[in-house]
């Protein structure tokens, strides 16, 4: 299902890209579009993963620069019978982390300095095997490229707004439909929004119960959520984009009121109240 995902979500965006070339460039537009579509798939699926890290400034760690997280990780993803990832740790103070990669065979877990400083051994054991149940369930492929997509879909809607601005590219003024490309920088944003809302919920609970059942201890994880969302709301994160926010455990981005309803994650208390039943009901 992770597969169909990813493909359908590359097929979108090449169509996307292939309708604002021909809004833009008419036939030669829809032609160029069309190539650099392939060339961004290509790059999505090989890059991505890489682009986010590098982003984030997430630098790798070995084993003797973070003993305990190398740890952590190693011993999960046995339990968890996954292939060891590489290891970053990203720099701030905001406490989260997220995973990444095309497959189980590349990925990669990152974690932020403020997550190691506050959360105790199981306590970090939680997150780390939630982020493991992405990898275990194929999430890392599809989340990364959600992320591009949503990039991608703000960049075309400023694209088409300086393209109105400045005559439309090749396309008689005359002939323009304000009202159309009005509702393009609008709806851009929102669908770019949606479609991260549409992908991310459901793998967060999903993860959740993962990484319960990797780490075997469900309230280990519901007390890391706990302060990892206080955390977050306390010291955000700088340097987060709207478009990686769904990758991480917990929201980085501060937001209130009708914000929450288009969290892009769901809500924490949700998230806990289904931990607890797990830890009620006891875990296989």
């Amino acid at each position: 299902m992770s597969t169909v995902k990813t493909v359908g979500l590359m097929v979108l965006m090449m169509a996307l890209l292939m309708l604002v070339g021909q809004w833009l460039g008419q036939e030669q537009g829809l032609f160029l579009a069309f190539f650099i579509s392939l060339a961004m798939n290509f790059g999505m699926y090989w890059f991505s993963d890489k682009i986010v890290l590098m982003s984030y400034r997430a630098r790798e760690v070995r084993q003797d620069e973070s003993p305990r997280l190398f740890a952590i990780v190693q011993k999960l993803s046995m339990q968890a019978e996954l292939p060891m990832p590489k290891v970053y740790i990203i720099p701030g103070d905001t406490p989260n982390a997220f995973a990444t990669g095309r497959n189980p065979q590349h990925a990669a877990v990152a974690a932020t300095e403020g997550i190691l400083k506050i959360l105790s051994e199981d306590e970090l054991e939680g997150v780390i095997a939630h982020e493991l149940a992405h990898v275990k369930h194929r999430d890392i492929l599809t989340g990364t490229i959600v992320a591009a997509m949503a990039g991608t879909i703000t960049f075309l809607s400023r694209m088409a707004m300086y393209a109105s601005m400045f005559g439309g590219g090749s396309r008689d003024r005359e002939n323009s439909n304000p009202v159309g490309e009005i509702l393009l920088l609008i709806l851009a944003p929102i669908a770019a929004m949606l479609i991260q809302f549409a992908v991310s919920r459901s793998r967060e609970f999903a993860a959740d119960e993962g990484g319960a059942r990797i780490c075997k201890r469900p309230l280990s994880l519901a007390n890391a959520l706990k302060k990892l969302e206080r955390g977050a709301e306390l010291i955000p994160m700088q340097n987060a984009g709207t478009a990686t926010a769904h990758m991480f455990i917990v929201n980085p981005l501060r937001g209130g009121g009708i914000m929450k309803l288009f969290s892009t994650h769901p809500p924490m208390a949700e998230r806990i109240a289904r931990l607890e039943a797990l830890a009620m009901g006891g875990i296989q």
